[in-house]
C-alpha cells in the first residue's frame, strides 16, 4: 500500500509534463504544416550551385 502512495503521485507527475511538453509544442506551431514536409520530398527541382 505505501507503494501506491508512492507511484500514484509520480504518475500524475508524469502525465503533467508530458502534456505540458505537448501544449508547448503545439503553441511553439510544432503541428501547423503536417503536409509540406510529407510532400517536400517528392519536389524534384534542384537548388542551382552559384
Amino acid at each position: 500500500m505505501t507503494g501506491l502512495a508512492l507511484l500514484i503521485p509520480l504518475a500524475l507527475c508524469a502525465g503533467l509534463i508530458g502534456l505540458a511538453a505537448f501544449l508547448w509544442s503545439v503553441r511553439a506551431g510544432q503541428y501547423d504544416d503536417l503536409d509540406g514536409a510529407a510532400l517536400r520530398i517528392l519536389d524534384d527541382e534542384e537548388d542551382e550551385a552559384p
